[in-house]
Formats: C-alpha cells, structure tokens, sequence
C-alpha cells in the first residue's frame, strides 16, 4: 500500500465533463449533480483503508451538506480486475450497507480519474455553484483513525464555498491510497 498525497487546490479550474453509471443504474454529470450551491467530487474506493477509516464521517458530512445546497458525488476509478472488492457489485453493496447519501459511480476507464489529476483514495474536490474548483484537501486531522472534537476540514470549507462561492486559502492536503491504475497493455 503507498500512500500518497495529492497537490493543494488549483483555484478556479473548472469541473471536467463526465457521465458515469451509478450503482443505482443512473447516469450522473456534474452539471446534474451539482447543487444549488455547490458540488463535491470525491474519488474513494471500496478496499482502501483510509476510505473505510473515514466512511461513518463521509456519510455524516455529505448528509450535513446537503442542507446548505451542497451536493456530493463519489468515483471509483481503480482497476477493479486486479482489485476484486472494488468490483461494481461490491459498490453496489458498501453504497447500500453504509446508506452512502451521494450517487456512487464507476469510472471503468479511468479517464475521469486521469482528467481530474486524481492520485489517491480519498482524492476531495470542491467546486461552487459555478463548478469552479474552491478545495481540494483532506477530510479532517484524525486523518485514519478518528479523533473527538478535530476541525472538519472539507465540511467547513464546503460551508465556506455555499455561503461565498470561495474556499479557504489555507488547505491541507489529504492523504490516500495510490489509484490503482490498470496495467498499460
């Protein structure tokens, strides 16, 4: 397992297209997807243990979001062939045994993956009502195993991008497992 850490936010860039199939058999785009104020874009996994440490949290702040206009979105981009728990029926059971509030969609090709400049799981990616990048950073500072009372890093800044369309300019990057990326052939 690396672990990896990806760039802090590239202000202003602007959500790349996709159309991806959910677990739930819809197609989702940004521009669908995108809520009154806001859109979360999150590249995760079903295996990854950073993932699993932080779903409980990913489900309570994704919840929590909603109510300020903020929609969210999940990726999975890793090569399911070589990975079987990140299989397409397996996503199907870990979005209905943890209740995910969010559509969670496969990105079989890894395309959307690689526009994004995605490199880990989790990867977060907040844009605002324009689709405009305002945050890329980590979750919280309990990082895999969670500690009562830390700063909610992505929710108060999502809150920060709802109510001003602008994100923080202090980001702490998040930290992942590499995207297991499918072999060139």
């Amino acid at each position: 397992m690396v672990s990896l850490q990806p760039p802090v936010c590239d202000f202003g860039w602007k959500a790349h297209e996709f159309n991806l199939c959910g677990v739930d058999g819809k197609r989702y785009t940004p521009k669908n997807t995108c809520g009154k104020h806001g859109l979360l874009v999150m590249f995760i996994c079903n295996h990854c243990p950073y993932v699993k440490s932080i779903r409980d949290r990913i489900v309570r702040d994704t919840r929590e979001l909603l109510q300020h206009g903020i929609n969210s979105i999940a990726i999975m981009s890793n090569d399911s062939a070589e990975y079987e728990e990140d299989s397409f029926e397996n996503m199907q059971k870990i979005a209905q045994q943890y209740g995910y509030p969010f559509p969670y969609v496969w990105d079989e090709t890894q395309q959307v993956a690689k526009n994004y400049g995605a490199v880990c799981t989790p990867d977060f990616f907040g844009f605002n009502a324009q689709l405009e990048l305002q945050y890329r950073g980590r979750l919280d500072a309990s990082r895999k195993e969670a500690v009562p009372d830390v700063p909610r890093d992505l929710f108060n800044a999502m809150v920060q991008i709802a109510q001003t369309g602008k994100g923080p300019l202090e980001q702490i990057a998040s930290m992942g497992c590499s995207i297991k990326w499918k072999s060139e052939a």
